[in-house]
């Protein structure tokens, strides 16, 4: 079994304990080794150290938890990082979802206006973390999980050199999702999905061995006969029967605009509000199992459920223990999408060993969807170099090109209100 010095970035969050949960599950697989949370609140992070310390206990493992707001220190001979932070908090998503709606554009936290600023921020303390691992822990892993996972994998992957990839259990959840609404038991469901994070299709669907495609649409005959499916349910089984591909439920913001426009202009509360208003909540419950000999963590009292961020524990397994698994990567395409650009990152699955990542190839993305599959792609690359080295410039061409903003005037008073709103977040470039 592998022994490393995991650094786990983001590691005083709401879903840090979770993710410590996740991890002793698999901590059997790492014996001997050593967890770093990494934080700037050190009160929350002495709590998730002494939930993961007593979980620790309680399953008999060989670990070691430490805990630190230095976080050079913290990365100093790290194996592998693992990145999922938020600058900002749960306020800045308030404004990438609030500001947007007031120019009558979706406001969410990795699509269009709101997706680009949590871009822009996250790749900005980004760049500080490469630093302090290129100095610190050079060769190291970075298995990152901060949103938007495609857009800051782009930038990192085409401006350094270092060992990286973005994970999202998207391509593994969305299926079972479709499965569930049309009725059929999400467990004898498999999908292969390919595209980009947050837009990918599948290429192969089958249920209990056979495709899945007519039971899907026997599905939709039921539902507009007898509507029983809450808005995105449906809207997602109709976007599958008609595209014949199994779509990432984020499709949904680019098929159905202006219905969701509509939800979200009418909803009183945004989805960042309704988060804050249980955060204090998760944190009572944090402490009073912190207090526990074993902690249990309730999933209607924990930020994510009581399991977190497991597919980055199940890549690294396959890395350090040269496991030679598949699981779904967001990594440079390398031809895995033969009509996409392959420096270009791409959501595909990937065999995962000691030698590193390899994207797979299952064909191109269905006619269907591709062209739009496409332009996301090209504001991806966009929105990654602007938050790298670009400047207000920059960043409005590749806010034009997203396909839920287009307008330039849009485009250009969006960025203005935001870029302010969260200045404190941002380099001084992006406002010159």
């Amino acid at each position: 079994m592998a022994r490393i010095k995991l650094a786990y970035i983001g590691g005083g969050s709401t879903r840090a304990p979770g993710t410590m949960a996740s991890f002793m599950e698999q901590g059997g697989n790492f014996d001997g080794s050593e967890v770093v949370l990494i934080d700037l609140d050190a009160e929350r992070l002495e709590l998730v150290r002494t939930i993961a310390t007593k979980l620790v206990s309680h399953n008999g493992l060989d670990l070691r938890v430490t805990a630190t707001t230095d976080r050079r220190a913290g990365l100093d001979g790290c194996d592998a990082v693992l990145s999922s932070y938020r600058p900002g908090g749960f306020e800045a998503r308030y404004h990438d979802e609030a500001i947007p709606l007031t120019h009558g554009v979706i406001g969410q936290e990795t699509q269009g206006p709101g997706g680009f600023f949590m871009a822009l921020r996250a790749i900005h303390a980004m760049q500080g973390i490469v630093a302090d691992m290129d100095a610190v822990c050079p060769g190291a892993w970075l298995v990152n999980y901060t949103n938007p996972v495609n857009i800051v994998a782009q930038a990192v992957t085409r401006h350094t050199s270092i060992p990286f990839v973005s994970l999202c259990e998207g391509p593994i959840i969305y299926p079972r999702g479709v499965a569930a609404s049309a009725g059929l038991d999400p467990d004898k469901m498999e999908a292969v999905a390919i595209g980009l994070n947050h837009a990918s299709w599948s290429v192969r669907q089958r249920y209990d061995g056979a495709d899945v495609m007519p039971l899907i649409d026997a599905a939709v005959a039921r539902e507009r006969a007898k509507p029983t499916l809450d808005h995105d349910a449906s809207r997602l089984l109709t976007l599958a029967s008609t595209m014949g591909s199994l779509p990432s439920e984020y499709m949904r913001y680019y098929y159905y605009t202006d219905d969701v426009l509509a939800e979200l202009g009418a909803k009183p509360t945004t989805r960042a509000q309704d988060i804050m208003a249980s955060v204090p909540d998760y944190w009572t419950h944090y402490r009073e199992q912190a207090e526990q000999d074993v902690p249990r963590l309730n999933p209607n009292r924990s930020r994510g459920g009581i399991h977190e961020l497991e597919l980055a524990i199940d890549v690294l397994d396959a890395i350090f223990n040269d496991k030679g698994e598949v699981w779904p990567v967001n990594v440079p395409n390398r031809g895995a999408l033969p009509d996409f650009p392959d420096d270009i990152v791409v959501e595909v699955p990937g065999y995962v060993d000691r030698d590193g990542i390899v994207p797979l190839s299952y064909g191109p993305l269905p006619r269907p969807v591709a062209g739009l599959v496409k332009a996301l792609g090209e504001y991806q690359s966009l929105a990654a170099d602007a938050a790298w080295g670009g400047g207000r410039r920059e960043a409005i061409q590749a806010l034009t090109s997203n396909p839920l903003v287009r307008t330039l005037p849009k485009a250009e008073a969006i960025y203005d209100e935001l870029a302010v709103a969260h200045r404190k977040y941002l380099p001084e470039r992006l406002f010159r």
